[in-house]
């Protein structure tokens, strides 16, 4: 049996994460840290929901959680829109994730997933893939025995609040994914198929093994074998 923690279990691939946690048997208890209380929380024994409604908090009430998990899931992310500003967005995609990852170190957690964005880099020009890729960089350093990093494309599903554009180019993957899954699938991914990719990797990356880096990047391709093609429930 298997214990995990879970941030951004409100958010779009998050949420996603969260029912695939609740719906296996082999995991045990899922601790969700939120700013108000998922949608399962109210039907499900197996969530241990920690409602803070005060960010900064959060670091310290992860620590809180006994025995710690052996797996958390980072789905949390914003936009710049509902931040505010490109600064106020860094502070949560960036700042607040680090500090998460760094208490679930401190805590004893083995396995660390975090959901990423293709294209993030360290060294990009644009404010959104640079800062996902400092994270990157930081979280691989607080070695952990298995940090996996998972990169989507566009991710396919309906978000709460979405930019015009962006809601037509999810609605054109979602056209094309009714024609052929192949014809998305190289550049969009459904949000259900994200998140049983990064619940299958972090299984696999606890399971250990010699198949299993200690850092695992997981690509577009790897995301919908893992979330599709060999997902097992």
């Amino acid at each position: 049996m298997t214990s995990t923690a879970i941030v951004g279990s409100t958010g779009l691939v998050g949420s996603s994460i969260l029912s695939t946690l609740l719906s296996l048997p082999q995991i045990s208890s899922v601790h969700s840290i939120s700013r108000r209380k998922p949608a399962a929380a109210a039907t499900d024994t197996k969530l241990d929901p920690v409602i803070e409604p005060d960010t900064a908090q959060w670091p310290a009430k992860f620590s809180l959680i006994s025995p710690p998990p052996q797996i958390f899931f980072s789905g949390l992310g914003t936009t710049r829109g509902a931040a505010g500003s490109v600064a106020a967005q860094r502070l949560i995609d960036h700042d607040l994730n680090l500090s998460l990852a760094q208490a679930a170190k401190e805590a004893g957690v083995k396995v660390y997933v975090l959901i990423s964005s293709g294209g993030a880099s360290a060294q990009s020009m644009m404010a959104y893939p640079k800062m996902k890729g400092e994270l990157e960089e930081a979280v691989k350093g607080l070695g952990f025995d298995h940090t996996v990093i998972l990169r989507p494309g566009l991710i396919v599903g309906e978000r709460e609040e979405s930019r015009p554009a962006e809601w037509l180019v999810r609605k054109i993957a979602g056209a094309a994914g009714m024609i052929s899954t192949g014809l998305k699938d190289v550049w969009a991914q459904d949000k259900d198929v994200i998140a049983k990719a990064a619940v299958s990797a972090g299984l696999k990356a606890l399971e250990g093994g010699e198949d299993v880096p200690k850092v695992w990047m997981v690509g577009q391709s790897d995301i919908v074998r893992l979330g599709r093609t060999e997902w097992k429930a």
